[in-house]
């Protein structure tokens, strides 16, 4: 993969790892390895929303509802069952939703088979299916949601380890972008837009509300880590023994070894997706995809079914972008539905993508990292530099209040501002697609 690079790209990452190591430097090591592993995560999202735009030519701008079925899955996969709930209306809430996808699926069978009184049929099975399924189900929820809700009040998981929930994740997200694909895709590119950001409103507004399934605005916390726990290796004699021979403070050593365990998993499940990434861009099938994006009419004159494709990759970009979402859940060890801000974070994906270099597998990845860093880093260094500029200037004057007020906006200034220049200056992003 790497003897895809140019010496030129090769710098670019080269100075990106340059301000990591800076921040190691400069700040501390935590800070470095935190703002790193979002990285990762970062790259990963950036890398699915390059399948999509970059390949295809889809602007989906609905990522972060992908990114919280993601981290749906991570609670569900890995938190423990709540036997009470489950005992008092789980089963409840099962045949519910089972009652409620039964009625859908009449309704479509109706709707294809059935000749003569057509739509009265298909409203009075959509009626009668709604009033059962509300039956059934708002009795089991209720009873869900009473179980010890200042702790649990939901149904819990299955209690498997937290990495499985990463590919969980993935398949979650296909699942709905294969549901959003089959009716969205058909809409002009505007259009898909607008339809994929409301798409993400009513994921994450489900997230917020349906207690029963992830315990709303209330946050599932504590759930489970693949890496030790940082008081476990402080406990540890073997490893307080061994940092100390070292010369490394053991509370210091112990943030940062749990973060290098976390940085190792991260960078494995991006090399994967990576050389996967790259192999199919390589392929018959990449060359079909990106031949589809710049000419869907002489793709389809010869024999290619676009709507399938685009179907595929939206799926695929979909899925990709949900791993990243379970894994940045696994991170942060809780699943929090109001932090999903669909416009904020959409836009800075885009921008990676952008960034970085649309169509280009390592652009996204160089994207994902760079503006990352940025993102984070940009609002204190621009604090000091306005406490630098202000600092002759005397307390009280309106000026300096303005500048020192205006560093909290400096990361969507900067976001700009490097759109803008990459955009001027090198079009086609970072490392241009081939």
């Amino acid at each position: 993969m790497i003897g895809d690079l140019k010496t030129r790209d090769l710098l670019l990452f080269a100075f990106v790892a340059l301000l990591f190591v800076g921040t190691g430097i400069v700040q501390s090591w935590n800070v470095s390895l935190t703002i790193l592993n979002m990285g990762l995560i970062s790259a990963i999202m950036a890398l699915g929303v390059n399948m999509q735009w970059g390949y295809a030519g889809l602007f989906n701008v609905g990522i972060m509802g992908f990114v919280a079925l993601g981290g749906l899955g991570a609670v569900l996969v890995s938190m423990p069952p709540t036997g009470q709930a489950w005992a008092d209306g789980g089963l409840r809430v099962l045949l519910g939703l089972v009652l409620g996808a039964a009625t859908v699926v009449a309704a479509v069978l109706a709707w294809s088979r059935v000749t003569r009184f057509r739509g009265p049929v298909v409203v009075a099975i959509l009626v009668i299916g709604f009033f059962i399924f509300r039956a059934v189900f708002d009795g089991g929820v209720a009873a869900v949601e009473a179980v010890d809700p200042a702790s649990t009040g939901y149904l819990g998981g299955l209690g498997l380890p937290i990495i499985l929930s990463w590919p969980v994740g993935g398949l979650l997200a296909a699942g709905a972008a294969w549901l959003i694909g089959k009716t969205a895709l058909g809409l002009r590119s505007d259009y898909l837009a607008i339809a994929t950001l409301g798409i993400a409103e009513i994921v994450i507004a489900i997230l917020k509300h349906e207690d029963w399934m992830a315990r709303g605005v209330k946050n599932v916390i504590g759930l489970p880590r693949p890496v030790p726990y940082e008081i476990d290796l402080q406990n540890s004699e073997a490893f307080v023994a061994r940092m100390t021979a070292w010369g490394f403070d053991p509370v210091t050593a112990s943030g940062i070894t749990v973060k290098l365990g976390y940085t190792g998993l991260f960078v494995v499940v991006l090399a994967i997706l990576l050389w996967l990434a790259q192999a199919a861009l390589a392929s018959p099938w990449g060359r079909m995809m990106r031949a589809i994006r710049d000419n869907e009419v002489a793709a389809e004159a010869m024999g290619k079914d676009v709507t399938r494709r685009h179907l595929q990759v939206f799926v695929l970009g979909s899925a990709v972008v949900g791993i990243a979402g379970a894994m940045m859940t696994t991170l942060d060890g809780q699943l929090t539905p109001g932090t999903y801000q669909p416009l904020r974070f959409t836009f800075l994906v885009w921008v990676m993508v952008i960034v970085g270099g649309s169509g280009n597998n390592w652009g996204a990845v160089l994207g994902g990292f760079l503006v990352w860093w940025l993102w984070v880093q940009v609002e204190p260094i621009g604090a000091a530099l306005m406490q630098g500029i202000t600092a002759g200037m005397p307390d009280g004057m309106w000026l300096k209040a303005h500048l020192l007020e205006a560093a909290a906006h400096m990361r969507l200034l900067t976001m700009g501002l490097i759109l803008l220049l990459v955009l001027r200056f090198s079009p086609r992003g970072l490392i241009p697609e081939r």
